[in-house]
């Protein structure tokens, strides 16, 4: 900000302020670094007295470093790095871990008499003061010591800095290089007596190489290159003992004024006040150059290097090797997506966060398993493409560790790229994840969202093998919302618009069947099927908990038309797999701080949130749809591993696949990322028809099948699931229910009577009834108990029937004669001897009593009589 105007008097203040600093400095030097020069009088006891209430106790906390994601190498016992991330790229060392060349290069051109003073170069120091107060100005004079201190001040000062965006950061940042370095009149010189109180005091504290190697650890080399280490490792793409002596000249020179001497800037690394851009790549580097030879003459004056070494040195040119080190997940090839998960959940969790990555040193070590990682990105990159030309095309595939919820594979289509100006098939938002850490919304993942309809029709004690009319129909009644009835609006088809059936919960989990489920729902309390996925931690790809969405409280809302994460989804199946114990995905098995000790994880826990008997039910269930004859058969591998799972499809622009065995859980989708705009509005209105589309030489609605089919395959190698425990056999009990009779009606009226209780229904052909013709005369089995989904076949009347009248105990010629006048042919049937009988009595007929028969038709009387001769 500007400088306000001062008065005579604060200008006169400010001078003999800048007089008073000066000389409390200069009795300072020699009281403090030479004791045995005497200084007597006021003004040194006034001085020394200053002196001594300035802080002395400098905290030399751990400086920025960068932080590393790790994962586990299957070809070495050592982990490799993923991605690294900082806001300062820095590597310590040790002290022998540096060459002797870099400590006589900085010694001699910065501090020859390092080893003689007690943290304060008197000569040095006293030359400066002279030159200060000529000049205003504080630069020179510092000892290594105090250079060690300054760093470490703008250290802590950058460590505090803040701001609401990179850019406001990074301003505040150069603030405190400037407070600490360019600091002019009396403040500058304040500055400059602290220092040399914090460097008289680390002195006492640490050794001289201690000292020296701290600075060399935490000095700036110009941008964001922090330490000697990663200088040269940038700078010449060699290690800080293996530089030449032309690079520790260069990197000693370029200590002494960072981002002036770089020689990474190609165009120049300062601009002139006429506009032209000095020390770059056209004039050979040459500030840097005077600055490395100056370094090199005080080191061949020191006595350092030879005159040999110095003249071949000293004609060289700078020669910059320049090996940038990437930061992000750029770096990260095929797992970059996952990477991208890792940095978010650091930058998420309350205990870690953003600052803690960028400048922790934290070695973090991930869950990442390459064994399955590297078959899913060979199977990601031959079914799916980065893109496909006239859509917005995606997929993603990921694995759990069922009884762990460790994250084994995450592979994505597209490629990995942060930049505003990303191409086609190039993004940053992780598909599997939410918005909080993938800036993806999440995708309508169809009829794998079923799987909470079936959970909670078990949790309400239903049965698998329940019956229910399937049937579409323009509206199912029954749906309601804790007792408040909820209309079904309008007609739902089922996929390829078949008409469904009446079948059992298990065959419609197998078919995928719309109005089976729809049938099951109107049947359960719409909102407590809604809350089981909020119990099971499945919220939107916002983060909203489902059941308090007005907009899936509807009989649509069951099939799966939620925007959700597939990772979230994935869980979930992995919960069933894992005998109802929800164990949350994480990414991160161990961190470890700069100080070797391990930090506290993000919160991670395995909860039972199923009865083991609902998910092995509900396992039964969903091993129909890998089973032959399922949606999901051609998703499973012969490898004898036991898989259960659910395809969905939401309206042919969705399409996702999850299965698990009890030991992994794959989920993967595949559709249109988001709408494309086809009539420049700038508005999304467009998606592409799966059915109809084509990529690598597939339909990409089938494109499911084989990714899945690939990564669960990997997946199954290295971690061999068993058999699923069996169903519960309650929850899977064959259930009887009442079959009515529709005897008297109409073929289409006992149809619908019995498809609405839950029967098949087959017409036979007609039979001679009593019934008026067409009428339902016979029906098989009859009303009563019957198991739930039993076939019925009804039989309608021709009209032509008579009924066999019931002659029992008549006389055998009425017996004879009330079958003759039924219309039915009466003769003498089995005769049995009884002496009390006298002429005959009938005791029967065949058939029987009430048998319906056609006119003419022959009916036996059996008779009994004293004699059958």
């Amino acid at each position: 900000m500007p400088h306000a105007k001062r008065t005579a008097s604060g200008v006169l203040g400010g001078v003999l302020g800048l007089v008073g600093l000066s000389a409390a400095a200069g009795v300072l030097v020699t009281a403090a670094v030479t004791p045995a020069i005497a200084v007597s009088g006021y003004a040194a006891s006034s001085a020394i007295s200053l002196f001594d209430n300035l802080p002395s106790n400098l905290e030399v906390d751990q400086p920025m470093l960068p932080s590393t994601i790790y994962v586990d190498d299957p070809n070495s016992d050592e982990p490799y790095a993923l991605a690294t991330f900082y806001d300062q790229n820095r590597d310590p060392v040790e002290y022998d871990e540096v060459s002797s060349l870099v400590y006589d290069a900085l010694l001699s051109s910065e501090d020859p008499r390092y080893y003689e003073h007690g943290g304060i170069d008197l000569l040095g120091t006293t030359t400066a003061l002279v030159n200060n107060l000529r000049s205003g100005s504080t630069r020179g004079g510092s000892s290594i010591s105090q250079q060690y201190v300054k760093n470490v001040l703008i250290q802590e000062c950058e460590q505090d800095s803040e701001g609401a965006t990179a850019e406001e950061i990074q301003a505040a940042q150069a603030a405190c290089y400037l407070e600490a370095t360019n600091s002019d009149g009396a403040e500058g010189i304040g500055r400059k007596l602290q220092e040399m109180r914090f460097a008289i005091a680390i002195e006492k504290k640490y050794s001289k190489e201690q000292i020296l190697l701290g600075y060399l650890n935490i000095a700036n080399f110009g941008g964001v290159t922090y330490g000697i280490e990663a200088a040269a490792q940038y700078y010449f793409g060699v290690s800080a003992k293996d530089v030449s002596l032309t690079q520790a000249a260069t990197l000693a020179g370029i200590v002494q004024n960072p981002n002036y001497y770089r020689i990474d800037v190609k165009d120049g690394s300062y601009t002139q006040s006429d506009g032209t851009r000095i020390n770059g790549e056209a004039d050979g580097w040459a500030e840097t150059k005077d600055r490395r030879n100056y370094v090199l003459t005080r080191m061949y004056e020191d006595g350092k290097i030879t005159e040999a070494e110095y003249k071949e040195a000293h004609a060289s040119p700078v020669e910059p090797d320049i090996n940038p080190r990437e930061k992000g997940c750029s770096t990260a090839g095929g797992s970059a997506y996952f990477c991208k998960y890792v940095q978010a959940v650091i930058e998420n969790d309350p205990d870690l966060g953003p600052e803690l990555l960028r400048r922790g040193g934290l070695e973090i070590y991930t869950t990442l398993d390459m064994s399955v990682q590297l078959p899913a990105e060979q199977a990601m990159t031959e079914y799916a493409p980065a893109y496909v030309d006239g859509m917005d095309f995606g997929a993603t595939g990921i694995t759990l560790e069922a009884d762990t919820g460790r994250i084994l594979a995450m592979v994505q289509n597209t490629k990995f790229n942060e930049s505003a100006e990303a191409g086609q098939g190039e993004t940053s938002l992780v598909y599997a994840a939410d918005y909080e850490y993938g800036r993806s919304s999440g995708f309508a993942l169809g009829s794998t969202f079923k799987v909470f309809t079936l959970l909670d029709w078990l949790e309400q004690g239903h049965s698998i093998r329940e019956t229910l009319n399937g049937v579409n129909r323009n509206a199912f009644e029954g749906f309601n919302c804790d007792g408040s009835p909820i209309p079904q609006g309008s007609r739902i088809a089922n996929f390829n618009n078949v008409s469904g059936y009446t079948g059992t919960v298990q065959s419609f989990t197998r078919d995928s069947l719309n109005s089976g489920f729809l049938a099951m729902g109107a049947k359960l309390n719409l909102c407590d099927i809604l809350r089981v996925a909020d119990r099971l931690d499945v919220p939107t790809g916002y983060g909203e908990k489902i059941s308090e969405m007005a907009n899936f409280q509807n009989p649509f809302g069951l099939l799966g038309s939620a925007n959700i994460a597939p990772l979230a989804m994935a869980s979930v199946y992995a919960t069933i797999a894992n005998n109802g114990s929800q164990c949350t995905p994480t990414a991160i098995e161990r961190i470890v701080g700069p100080d070797g000790e391990e930090e506290p994880l993000p919160e991670s826990t395995c909860e039972q949130k199923l009865s083991p008997e609902v998910a092995a039910t509900a396992a039964s269930a969903l091993a129909s749809v890998m089973n032959g004859g399922g949606t999901g058969a051609l998703a499973r591998n012969n490898d004898g591993i036991p898989v259960i799972g659910k395809t969905g499809t939401n309206e042919k622009d969705q399409t996702a696949l999850v299965e698990t065995s009890t030991k992994a859980t794959t989920f993967v989708w595949i559709g249109n990322a988001s709408s494309i705009d086809t009539d420049g509005d700038g508005q999304g209105d467009y998606k592409a028809d799966l059915f109809q589309t084509w990529a690598n030489g597939r339909l990409i609605k089938d494109i499911r099948f084989g990714l899945a089919r690939d990564i669960q395959a990997a997946a199954n190698a290295a971690y061999p699931g068993g058999q699923f425990p069996p169903a519960d056999p309650n929850l899977s009990r064959q259930v009887l229910t009442d079959l009515p009779s529709v005897i008297g009606q109409t073929v289409d009226q006992a149809t619908w009577t019995l498809r609405n209780a839950g029967f098949s229904v087959v017409v036979g052909d007609p039979v001679a009834g009593t019934q008026d013709e067409g009428l339902i005369e016979a029906q098989d089995p009859g009303a009563g108990r019957v198991a739930g989904g039993t076939t019925v076949t009804i039989s309608p009347s021709n009209g032509e029937g008579t009924t066999v009248p019931d002659v029992q105990g008549q006389s055998l010629r009425d017996a004879l004669d009330a079958v003759s006048d039924a219309g039915l042919n009466a003769e003498r049937g089995e005769c049995s001897e009884d002496g009390n009988s006298g002429a005959g009595r009938a005791t029967g007929t065949s058939p029987g009593a009430d048998t319906v028969l056609s006119r003419g038709d022959t009916v036996t009387v059996d008779y009994v009589r004293k004699s059958c001769d």
